[in-house]
Parts: C-alpha cells; sequence; structure tokens
C-alpha cells in the first residue's frame, strides 16, 4: 500500500525509498569488507543485535520519501523532527528534508480540517496538555458549527483580499490557520523515521499526529520489517 487516506481530508503517501533490511546489514558489515546477498538469520540477529546495542549508523543508509497532506497544527508538530534530527542522531547535518508548498506562490482552493461532531476532546483530568474523553455531542455539533463558520468567514475575506489585489503572501493571513491542511514532502533516514514513530505512536501523542504515524507505519514495515520491529523496540523514545 503506497498511499493511506488520514483524517477528514488527508493523506499520506510514499513517493519513493531506498534500500531494504539488506541495506542495514551490509552498511554494517562494510567495516569488515563483507557484504551478503540475501537477508539471512544471521542478518536478522545482527539487525536486532545493532538495534538492542544502539548501533544506529547502519539504520540511516535506508531512505524514505513520503508526500502527506495534513493540517498545520500536525506538520507544525512534524516540523520538530527535521530540527532535532542532527542531535539526537549524533551527526554533523540533519539526514531529513522538508519541502512544503507555500501560499506564497500558490493560490490553490484552501482545504480546512473541521472535526465532526463526535470528534471534540474535552481536557485531561490529571495533566496540563494534550486531550481527554470526547464531550458530549451537543457540545461538539455546537463547536463544529463554531468552527465552520469561523473558517467560511476567513476564506471571504481571504478571497476578497485577492480581488481587491493584496498579494497572496500577505492575504493568507486571514485563513484560519491551525487547521489549514499544508503538502509537504519528507524525506528522512530508516531511524529518523522510527524515532518520530516511537514518540507519536505513544498513547500521550495528540491523536490527529498519532493518525499520520499509523499510517508511515503501515507503509513502512513491509518495506523494512525486521528494522522497523527492532527499532520501534529499541530506540530512545
Amino acid at each position: 500500500m503506497s498511499r493511506i487516506d488520514v483524517l477528514d481530508k488527508g493523506y499520506v503517501r510514499l513517493v519513493s525509498h531506498m534500500g531494504s533490511d539488506l541495506t542495514v546489514v551490509n552498511a554494517a558489515r562494510v567495516s569488515y569488507a563483507k557484504q551478503s546477498d540475501a537477508l539471512s538469520d544471521k542478518d536478522v540477529r545482527l539487525i536486532k543485535f545493532l538495534a538492542r546495542e544502539g548501533h544506529t549508523s547502519p539504520f540511516r543508509h535506508a531512505i524514505l520519501q513520503f508526500e502527506i497532506y495534513a493540517p498545520l497544527l500536525v506538520a507544525r508538530q512534524w516540523w520538530k523532527y527535521v530540527i532535532g534530527s542532527a542531535h539526537y542522531e549524533g551527526t554533523g547535518d540533519s539526514l531529513e528534508a522538508w519541502n512544503e508548498s507555500s501560499r506564497r506562490y500558490v493560490t490553490e482552493e484552501p482545504v480546512f480540517h473541521i472535526p465532526e461532531a463526535g470528534e471534540w476532546r474535552g481536557k485531561p483530568n490529571h495533566s496540563k496538555q494534550g486531550s481527554g474523553a470526547a464531550v458530549a455531542w451537543e457540545l461538539g455539533e455546537k463547536y463544529t458549527h463554531e468552527l465552520m463558520a469561523y473558517t467560511e468567514l476567513g476564506l471571504q475575506k481571504y478571497e476578497a483580499a485577492l480581488a481587491d489585489g493584496i498579494c497572496a503572501e500577505q492575504a493568507r493571513l486571514f485563513l484560519a490557520a491551525y487547521g489549514l491542511y499544508v503538502r509537504w514532502y519528507w524525506t528522512a533516514s530508516l531511524q529518523s523515521v522510527a524515532h518520530f514513530l516511537n514518540q507519536r505512536l505513544e498513547h500521550d501523542a495528540q491523536q490527529e499526529i498519532r493518525d499520520y504515524a499509523k499510517a508511515i507505519l503501515e507503509i513502512s514495515k513491509p518495506l523494512f520489517p525486521t528494522a522497523i520491529n527492532e527499532l520501534l523496540t529499541n530506540c530512545e523514545t
């Protein structure tokens, strides 16, 4: 599966990938001028050892590239992994790349994430952040209609500004930002992807980004079944 729909209008799509479990093995074995032509039980044991002992550089020779369409509230959480990549991987350069569509240059029709009545969540009982159980349907319905009206008002003002000749990069200020869908390419090493998954599949991660993390996992695991399994068990979270 190369594309999975997420939320009401979003998706994750695999654009390309480089490598396999065997790539990890051969990157590790090159130190001894050895190479495997097919994945063996011995190779699987090596991958488990590398992940368990924190020898992570071989996992950075495998690459995944995704196209992602998600609300801004998800995109800005995700962006932190690009910023933090160089630090946690112990390298001088980030092994992630991010290129996002820009409303400075394009004026495609704005699309917004609008939770349905049953999707609104209340405050958590024992934490200052995150969310708790679903609120009453009637309250959710109220805020679905409130958000639809607010979003529509901003959209009308955005379109009016464009029609009056205001530049796109300033007209976009009228758009309801956090629910606005944005599209980007995310290219990352296998280790970076696993680090993202370890954190955003956790039960206390924001539900919306957890949904995207599940899609990333579903697409990635068939490509690197052994490595993903071991990294999700052993990566720093």
